[in-house]
């Protein structure tokens, strides 16, 4: 029987459309995961996902507290939905998240994207978001490398070994 060579993933392409804490976090650990083992990286921010690369509002993201049903309270007992609706519940929710993200070392996103490019990896925005939400290139991070269409960052994904994960 003959042995398949595995070979290694060269280029990695995430799609983040989703602005809460934890989404814009999971496309910053996997995008800083990437350009640490040495992978071709682009990062492409889309829809609401572009308030990860906002100057307003990139360090300042919230986690969703309704509708969420991963959410869960100190002890592992399920969060009751209609609690997140209640007025200061998302920002104390919110807090604690940074808290325990801070207590593990993990940088405010300003400091993580500057990881990212500073690693080789590329940041995006999408045009048709940017166009939607009336944002200018000054409106977003400094690391943002361009501003480009999804036809655009979907010519960067060409090529054997590469994967796109969307978040």
């Amino acid at each position: 029987m003959e042995t398949k060579e595995k070979k290694p993933l060269e280029k990695v392409c995430i799609i983040c459309a989703k602005g809460s804490l934890e989404d814009v976090y999971a496309s910053l650990v996997m995008a800083n995961g990437a350009v640490m083992e040495g992978i071709e990286l682009n990062l492409f921010f889309t829809f609401f996902g572009l308030d990860g690369i906002t100057k307003k509002t990139m360090n300042n993201l919230y986690t969703a507290t309704t509708g969420n049903p991963a959410m869960r309270m100190p002890g592992g007992l399920p969060f009751p939905t209609m609690l997140g609706g209640l007025p200061g519940v998302e920002s104390a929710v919110s807090s604690m998240m940074r808290k325990q993200m801070g207590e593990l070392d993990m940088p405010p996103v300003d400091e993580f994207l500057e990881m990212i490019t500073a690693g080789g990896g590329t940041i995006y925005a999408c045009k048709l978001a940017v166009d939607m939400f009336k944002l200018k290139k000054e409106d977003l991070s400094d690391e943002v490398s361009d501003i480009i269409t999804i036809g655009e960052f979907y010519e960067l994904c060409d090529g054997d070994r590469t994967q796109i994960i969307f978040t």
